[in-house]
C-alpha cells in the first residue's frame, strides 16, 4: 500500500481522519466537560501534523496521477468534514485496485 503515491495518500488520509474524529469526539468533550485540556493539546498537535502530511501526500498523488482541480478540491474538502477522508478512501479504493492490476506482471 505504501509503495505508490496513492497508497501513501490513502494511509495518511486514514490517520488524519481518525485523529480528527478523536479530537472532536474525545479530546474536545474532555476539555469542555471535564476541564482537561491536555487531550486537545496532544491530539490537536498530532492532527495538525497529520493534516500537513495529508496536504503533502495529496499534492504528490495529484502530480503523479495528474488529478484535475475538481478532484484535488474534493479531496481537500473531504479533510474538512468529519469522516470525509473515509468516504474519500472508499472512492479511491477502486482506483488503487485498478492501478495494481495494470502494474502487475
Amino acid at each position: 500500500m505504501l509503495k505508490t503515491a496513492l497508497g501513501r495518500f490513502r494511509a495518511v488520509a486514514f490517520w488524519e481522519g481518525l485523529s480528527f474524529l478523536v479530537l472532536l469526539l474525545i479530546a474536545m468533550p474532555l476539555k469542555y466537560m471535564l476541564h482537561l485540556p491536555q487531550g486537545v493539546r496532544v491530539v490537536g498537535m498530532a492532527h495538525g501534523v497529520l493534516f500537513m502530511a495529508y496536504l503533502y501526500t495529496l499534492l504528490m498523488a495529484a502530480i503523479e496521477y495528474r488529478w484535475g482541480v475538481k478532484r484535488i478540491l474534493m479531496a481537500f474538502a473531504a479533510s474538512l468534514v468529519p469522516g470525509g477522508t473515509f468516504w474519500l478512501d472508499a472512492q479511491l479504493r477502486g482506483e488503487a485496485r485498478t492501478l495494481e492490476t495494470v502494474k502487475a506482471p
